[in-house]
C-alpha cells in the first residue's frame, strides 16, 4: 500500500477503493495503467494512474501471494481478511508512520512525496497536475516541497 500511495501518487481513498481487476490483466500481469472511475476518486473526475515498473513488479509480487483470489475482491486487505476503507486506511498510514518514528506524516505524505520527486526530476507542473488528478496547476504546485537539494542544484544551472 505504501508502494502504491509513494510511487503512483494515488490517494489513500483510491488505494482502498481498487479491486483486483482493476491492476491485473486476465492473463494475471499488472497492468501498466489503472482506470480510475468516478465514484474511485475524489473529485468524481475518472482517471488514468500510471504505474512504473517497479511498482508493477511489486504488485505482481504481492499479488502471487494472493494467489486464489478474485478479481472482484479488494487489493489491499485488513489482518481480518475485509477490504479497507478510506479511513480505516489513513488510521493504518497514521500508526505505521507513528511506529516508524515519522513525524507529521500522514497517509497524504505518500501522494506529496510523488509529486515533489517528480517536480525535482524537472516534471514540468502541467505534467504533475493530470498525473495527480488535479484540475488546477495552483493546487499542484502546493504540493511541491522545495528543499535544499533541488535549491543547490538550481543554482547549479547558472
Amino acid at each position: 500500500m505504501l508502494l502504491t500511495g509513494t510511487w503512483s501518487g494515488m490517494r489513500v481513498g483510491e488505494i482502498a477503493s481498487l479491486i483486483i481487476s482493476d491492476v491485473m490483466n486476465v492473463d494475471g500481469s499488472v497492468k501498466a495503467e489503472v482506470r480510475l472511475t468516478a465514484e474511485q476518486t475524489k473529485g468524481r473526475h475518472p482517471r488514468i494512474v500510471f504505474l512504473p515498473q517497479k511498482l508493477r513488479d511489486e504488485l505482481a509480487t504481492y499479488l502471487q501471494m494472493r494467489q486464489g483470489a478474485k478479481p472482484t475482491h479488494p487489493l489491499f486487505i485488513t489482518a481480518g481478511r475485509k477490504g479497507f476503507t478510506a479511513n480505516g486506511m489513513t488510521q493504518h498510514f497514521y500508526w505505521l508512520f507513528k511506529r516508524a518514528g515519522i513525524a507529521g506524516a500522514t497517509s497524504h505524505s505518500m501522494r506529496r512525496t510523488f509529486i515533489t520527486n517528480l517536480a525535482t526530476k524537472g516534471i514540468g507542473v502541467r505534467v504533475l497536475a493530470s498525473l495527480a488528478g488535479h484540475r488546477s496547476i495552483a493546487v499542484t504546485q502546493r504540493y511541491i516541497d522545495v528543499n535544499d537539494d533541488m535549491k543547490r542544484n538550481a543554482v547549479e544551472l547558472i
